[in-house]
């Protein structure tokens, strides 16, 4: 298997479709974003490979975020395995495993909230936040319409995407 972590853009190119499938599934499992990543190769460079990817993010269906938040744990949930997926999902939160006990309490109360209320996990871009910053969007966005969040949940799916590509390609 190639090592995700120092994959040459040009490699990436040159993959067959399968493995380059398997190796953005990843990334995002979005299905008709992994289709669209590997039809729109050879992208030569990461930058080009980029911004084919944020391009992309604007054609997901709810579908397609179904999917792709079917791929992530909770905050604050220990992802199992030793897929890559889950490795990067341990390495976003992080922060949150260090959090101290009420926070930890209330990320999960409001991860339950937020389920009831829109029907999917609560996604956000982990990397970069301390606990109480996630835990304050979470707060911040129980008060979105359907909509807005539904546009949220997509924005923080393509950056969490965009960290992930960039630490996959060179």
């Amino acid at each position: 298997m190639t090592d995700i972590h120092s994959l040459p853009a040009g490699v990436f190119d040159d993959l067959a479709a399968d493995r380059a499938s398997d190796l953005l599934r990843t990334c995002c499992a979005a299905p008709s974003w992994v289709r669209r990543m590997v039809q729109g190769r050879p992208y030569g460079d990461r930058d080009r490979l980029l911004s084919a990817s944020d391009t992309a993010f604007a054609a997901l269906t709810e579908q397609d975020v179904a999917d792709a938040l079917a791929d992530h744990p909770r905050i604050g949930e220990r992802p199992a395995g030793s897929s890559a997926s889950g490795h990067f999902s341990r390495a976003e939160q992080a922060s949150v495993t260090d959090a101290d006990d009420q926070v930890r309490h209330d990320l999960l109360q409001g991860n339950r909230a937020y389920e009831r209320r829109f029907d999917r996990v609560f996604l956000i871009r982990a990397a970069g936040r301390t606990p109480a910053e996630i835990l304050a969007e979470l707060h911040r966005r129980m008060d979105n319409d359907e909509q807005t969040e539904l546009a949220e949940v997509i924005e923080q799916l393509r950056m969490i995407t965009r960290l992930r590509l960039e630490a996959m390609v060179r």
